[in-house]
C-alpha cells in the first residue's frame, strides 16, 4: 500500500512539474497570427510540447462538460479514468501487473484499458457526445497552439519537438555543424 502512495505522489510531483502556469497559457499579448504555414507549424508543435500537460487538462475539462448531462457516463468514465491512473500511470514500470499469479505485460494493460474505454463509451451511449467534445477540444488546442507565439517560451533542446534530432546516442546534445571539421 505505502508503495503505492509513493507511486501516486511521485506521479503527482512530476504532472505538477510539467504543468506551465495559466498565465503563461492564457497571455494575450503572445497571440498574433503566423507569418507562413511553416511558422504555423513550427509554433503548433513547439507549443503542444512546452503546454502539454496545460492542453491535457483543457481537453479533460472540455470532455467533462460534455458529460455534465450524463451522470451515468460521467461515473463510468471517472471510474475508467481511475483505472488507467492506477494500472498505467502511477504504477512503477518496474513492476508488472500481477493477476491471480500471472505476469502481466504493459502492452496488454494498454489493449485491455483501451478496449474498457471503447466499451464504456458504446454501452453508456455517449460515444457521439464524446467525439464531438474531442473535436472541439483538438480544434482549440490547435487554434492556440498556432495563434500563440513561441518567441518568449524558455525550453531545453531535450524537450523541444526537434531534440531528438539533435541528440546523440547518449542523449547529448551534438553540435549544430555535426562531426565535421573546416577545411
Amino acid at each position: 500500500m505505502s508503495s503505492l502512495i509513493s507511486g501516486i505522489k511521485g506521479t503527482t510531483q512530476s504532472l505538477t512539474a510539467l504543468r506551465r502556469p495559466w498565465r503563461d497559457f492564457f497571455d494575450i499579448s503572445t497571440v498574433d497570427l503566423p507569418s507562413s504555414t511553416s511558422d504555423a507549424t513550427t509554433r503548433i508543435a513547439q507549443n503542444l510540447t512546452h503546454f502539454r500537460l496545460n492542453y491535457t487538462l483543457i481537453l479533460l475539462l472540455i470532455l467533462f462538460l460534455s458529460l455534465i448531462y450524463h451522470p451515468l457516463s460521467l461515473l463510468t468514465f471517472l471510474v475508467i479514468l481511475l483505472a488507467w491512473f492506477f494500472l498505467y500511470f502511477a504504477r512503477d514500470r518496474e513492476e508488472p501487473v500481477v493477476i491471480f499469479g500471472f505476469f502481466i505485460d504493459d502492452r496488454i494493460v494498454i489493449a485491455a484499458l483501451f478496449g474498457l474505454t471503447v466499451a464504456g463509451l458504446v454501452l453508456t451511449g455517449v460515444w457521439v457526445n464524446v467525439l464531438v467534445a474531442l473535436a472541439v477540444g483538438v480544434g482549440f488546442v490547435i487554434l492556440h497552439a498556432g495563434l500563440r507565439s513561441t518567441d518568449d517560451l524558455v525550453m531545453d533542446d531535450l524537450e523541444s519537438p526537434y531534440g531528438h534530432v539533435l541528440a546523440g546516442g547518449d542523449g547529448e546534445l551534438d553540435s549544430p555543424r555535426g562531426d565535421y571539421s573546416g577545411i
